[in-house]
């Protein structure tokens, strides 16, 4: 099963979709980033080159501050010396990109650049231009900066200027050298991040599949297919939730399945007996008192249909119908003395004795339920005591802080293990049951009153115990 989406216009596998919308966001990152890095990577380069040429600048000059302990530097004649030794010191930074003058004639004492560059050196010292412009040459742009040192001389005074020019063409050679291993490092780091994007998207997506193939296998009501997908985090959630309805519904269904089969069982007798009196009084086989019998089983099994038919359409409202409960406060023991009073010519026909008991406590002891629909559940779980009850019946009600106990006890032999799992099923009799139908409306009752209601057998098959728990808010 193949989980497709639609994206502008586009079938697409959500696995698909999410990898091209990662792949798209690290491509806009990468294009930001670059587009915000070469700017500032250039400018940061420029920048450094003229620190360090300033610098270069101020060491070479200072040989000629005034303030020198030895007499001889600063002046005219050690300029020339010292310009000897700058043509031949391969190392010092004016032999490649430097100029040395003299102030104010304007002199050129050293020039590295001569033959190669004609830049005005004039202009530049007089308009002081370090660090503020890129100066163009005849065959580059240069990156321009002066250092000026005082000269000593008898006659007037003197300042010796050493410009610095570094081609810009190198700076922007080093710009593009680290430009592209810097997005060179930046593209492996997002690929190896589409790469990981794609493992997490797969762990993501390949759950999402898995169950929606188990949820069409829902849709197909192939309940019993269906398999828990593995997965954490929410999906796992789901996961299990999807898993749980499915074995719900399953049992729904097998219950609709059972019911219907009961109820066509429970349906079928009292209308073949109906049938088959009717059709022998009709031919004339039955004459006379042997008619008069069969008019009356067609009456009690009428009766009997009636009574089937009413509790099937009660137990349906019960279960689905919205707005029949009306809930209320209810007293306890109010519902305890009604049950007691509408079940004892029953209790006492069948030779029974109904007792009740409780505490102090539960005389004032109130729940929010519906009345008439609780009394009718109490009704039938004391009217089935009765058929299995041999001597007594007791109630008992004990309550505490949060809700209150309904306990139904008789002293019969007790429920059948095999029965006691279904016991609040439709249509689930035991050997003197009548329609099967009262206790399963009996737990709609109590569950709808949010309610729980359970049985089960006291040792040594002493009787049976039905336990009803009501909240008291």
């Amino acid at each position: 099963m193949v989980t497709v989406y639609v994206w502008r216009g586009i079938k697409m596998k959500l696995i698909y979709r999410l990898n091209l919308s990662f792949g798209i966001l690290l491509l806009l990152i990468l294009a930001i980033t670059a587009a915000l890095i070469y700017p500032l990577l250039f400018n940061t380069l420029v920048e450094n080159q003229r620190r360090e040429m300033r610098e270069q600048g101020s060491n070479l000059l200072q040989t000629f501050a005034p303030d020198n302990k030895d007499e001889k530097y600063g002046s005219a004649q050690y300029i020339d010396e010292y310009i000897d030794v700058v043509r031949s010191n391969p190392n010092l930074p004016t032999r490649e990109n430097g100029v040395i003058l003299e102030t104010p004639t304007m002199m050129i004492s050293y020039n590295s650049l001569a033959g190669k560059e004609d830049l005005n050196w004039k202009e530049i010292v007089l308009q002081n231009d370090s660090g503020s412009r890129i100066w163009q040459g005849k065959n580059d742009e240069y990156i321009i900066e002066t250092s000026k040192a005082p000269i000593k001389d008898s006659s007037e005074e003197k300042e010796a200027v050493a410009i610095l020019a570094t081609p810009l063409s190198k700076v922007k050679s080093m710009h593009l050298e680290l430009f592209q291993r810097m997005m060179l490092i930046l593209s492996i780091g997002g690929i190896l991040t589409f790469l990981v994007c794609m493992f997490i998207t797969r762990k993501l997506v390949t759950p999402l599949s898995a169950l929606r193939q188990e949820l069409k296998k829902v849709e197909s009501r192939r309940f019993s297919e269906v398999q828990r997908v593995q997965s954490d985090g929410e999906v796992g959630e789901v996961a299990d939730s999807v898993y749980q309805l499915a074995r719900e519904l399953e049992q729904y269904q097998l219950t609709q399945k059972k019911f219907f089969q009961n109820a066509s069982h429970e349906l079928k007798t009292p209308l073949m007996s109906i049938q088959g009196y009717a059709e022998g009084i009709k031919d004339g086989i039955f004459t006379g008192e042997r008619a008069e019998i069969g008019l009356d089983v067609i009456v009690r099994e009428c009766e009997h249909l009636k009574h089937i038919v009413t509790e099937m359409i009660l137990l349906a409202k019960l279960e689905s119908e919205v707005g029949i409960f009306h809930m209320e406060e209810v007293s306890v023991l109010d519902l305890i003395h009604e049950t007691m009073e509408r079940m004892n010519p029953l209790v006492l026909n069948e030779g029974l004795f109904l007792e009740v008991e409780h505490g102090e406590q539960e005389k004032s002891c109130m729940i929010y339920a519906d009345r008439e629909k609780v009394l009718q559940a109490l009704i039938n779980i004391t009217g089935n005591a009765t058929r299995y009850a041999k001597h007594r019946i007791r109630m008992k009600v004990k309550a505490n802080n949060t809700g209150v106990d309904i306990e139904i006890t008789d002293d019969g032999e007790g429920i059948p293990d095999a029965l006691l799992p279904y016991l609040f099923n439709r249509f689930t009799k035991g050997k003197q049951g009548d329609t099967g139908l009262g206790l399963a409306i009996s737990r709609v009752i109590v569950e709808r009153c949010h309610g729980r209601i359970v049985a089960r057998n006291l040792p040594n098959q002493e009787g049976a115990v039905f336990e009803l728990y009501f909240p008291r808010e």
